[in-house]
């Protein structure tokens, strides 16, 4: 609910704070008091056109705040109006736009007034109205709908016309004929390839390198002999046994290494036509990395990712009218869904629309529209989403939309009725003029109603009729006082006996009469009375 609002320069205001309680609170006081300013004000939070001529004369900007508590929270919106550029909204301090701020007030208040926002003027909240009354279940509907878009997503996904499907598949079956051609098989074969190519290049190089070692080595005079002649001279000196041993180890591994240099090369020799081979085949893979993957030196395993992925893609192809004719007859049955859920739906609008009608008839009766005649309109396709509620006041005139046909105070009290028989979406319900034009017992059925809709929501009601604010469960007075200077306005709560005087003010002007304090004692008993309180 709307726990607190405080306003500074706005109109005549230059700062007000307003507390507020659940149940049903009356603003009062004189004619230019700044009621209608309370208003304006709490209509800036939803989001309404900020007028620059609203700031107050003098100052540089206007600003609103309003304090929302929740069940498990609270909220607080705020609305700047400066004097010159743009206004800005406020969502707990931080920075929103002006629809982000309307969007989230409309879930938190109902602003009925003349010139301001009211949100069952528009088909939507028309429809909701309606389906609230009637006890309309829209879930199958809307699982059918969304099984439709569903579905025809699938299909989008599926994209490209025939021809260009036909055209992609061939172009990728080429590629793969291309890779299968090259006759991948092992990702380390270019890694084998590349020692091949070392080897078959420098082949002779590497006989005469391991020829001039076995010399070195074996022949006579080399390393072998010298080693050989050196034991001959030590091996019978046991002083000299460590040396000898260590020379025995070198003379069989010259012998491994001398062995290993005249195998080491086995029977390879130089291949030019194999060379030419093994380079032919490393520039095809080098190409084909180059083509697949636009790196020359990615690995091979890479190509056969790529080699995948083709396959994956062409498989989707050729499966497409598969897939395409299985979602085209998803999107068909889900379309029947749609439309055997908008039958009932639609069966179910049309048969509750005269009784909702009926209802609010018979509340504009109580609320002195005795003659108007209320018809919810439904368009002609199921299931009627194109809602309208139309009003005539009085018979022999046409009945047109609510916006058209009602005056402030005859619109007011429309969607007092309205929210009488549907109920409210939202916990603050804010009524202005909702008694304009009315007075007598019609004024004591509006006040009446309003404190019935304040059973289960708070509702803020600007009022002039002492009948009307008899049944607040609290009543600020709004009081605007001028020193020849300044024009500034005041809200106090009043207490048993403040009310009691702003009670008999509203009756006779006269707040101190007493004759005025009896009629205002009895309208807070009867209304108390009829209140069962």
């Amino acid at each position: 609910m709307l726990a607190e609002l405080a306003v500074t320069d706005l109109g005549v205001i230059d700062e007000l704070a307003l507390l507020f309680g659940s149940g049903m609170t009356a603003l009062t006081g004189e004619t230019g008091a700044g009621k209608t300013m309370v208003v304006g004000a709490i209509g800036l939070l939803t989001g309404d056109r900020a007028d620059v001529s609203v700031v107050r004369p003098g100052a540089s900007e206007a600003t609103v705040e309003g304090r929302f508590v929740l069940a498990d929270s609270e909220v607080v919106l705020t609305r700047v109006v400066p004097r010159s550029g743009r206004s800005r909204a406020y969502r707990n301090g931080r920075l929103v736009t002006v629809a982000q701020l309307a969007e989230e007030a409309a879930t938190l208040v109902d602003l009925h007034a003349q010139h301001a926002h009211v949100g069952l003027l528009t088909t939507a909240s028309q429809r909701q109205a309606l389906d609230r009354f009637a006890g309309v279940d829209l879930g199958d509907l809307e699982a059918a709908r969304a099984a439709v878009r569903t579905a025809e997503k699938t299909l989008e996904a599926l994209g490209g016309d025939e021809p260009a499907r036909a055209r992609e598949a061939e172009f990728l079956r080429f590629q793969l004929d291309e890779i299968a051609r090259a006759g991948l098989t092992d990702p380390a074969e270019d890694d084998r390839l590349a020692t091949e190519e070392l080897l078959l290049g420098d082949i002779e190089a590497l006989r005469h390198a391991a020829a001039a070692a076995d010399a070195a080595l074996g022949t006579d005079g080399g390393a072998r002999d010298l080693i050989a002649q050196a034991l001959g001279a030590l091996a019978e000196r046991p002083s000299f046994a460590d040396p000898v041993g260590r020379l025995r180890a070198v003379e069989v591994e010259l012998a491994d290494v001398t062995q290993e240099l005249r195998g080491g090369l086995g029977g390879a020799e130089a291949d030019p036509a194999r060379l030419a081979i093994v380079q032919a085949r490393r520039r095809d893979l080098t190409d084909l990395r180059r083509r697949y993957t636009g790196n020359t030196r990615a690995p091979l395993a890479e190509l056969f990712g790529v080699r995948d992925e083709l396959q994956h893609r062409l498989d989707d192809l050729e499966a497409h009218a598969e897939r395409a004719e299985a979602a085209d007859a998803a999107r068909t049955a889900a379309a029947e869904a749609v439309h055997r859920a908008a039958a009932v739906v639609g069966d179910r609008r049309r048969e509750h629309a005269p009784h909702l009608a009926a209802a609010v008839e018979a509340r504009l009766v109580e609320l002195a529209l005795p003659r108007a005649e209320v018809t919810v309109h439904l368009g002609p396709a199921d299931p009627g989403d194109d809602v309208a509620f139309l009003l005539a006041l009085n018979p022999g005139l046409p009945a047109l939309s609510l916006a058209k046909a009602a005056s402030g105070g005859e619109l007011a009290r429309t969607m007092l009725a309205l929210r009488l028989v549907v109920g409210a979406p939202v916990p603050t319900l804010v009524f202005d003029e909702v008694d304009a034009g009315v007075g007598g017992t019609a004024a004591r059925a509006v006040g009446r109603s309003l404190a019935a809709l304040a059973e289960h929501k708070q509702v803020v009601v600007v009022t002039h009729l002492p009948q009307v604010a008899a049944f607040a469960d609290a009543q600020v007075a709004l009081v605007k006082r001028d020193d020849g200077t300044t024009t500034v306005v005041r809200a106090e709560t009043l207490g048993a006996e403040a009310r009691v005087r702003e009670l008999a003010r509203m009756l006779s002007g006269l707040p101190e009469s007493d004759t005025g304090h009896d009629h205002a004692e009895e309208l807070l008993a009867t209304a108390a009375s009829e209140r069962g309180r």
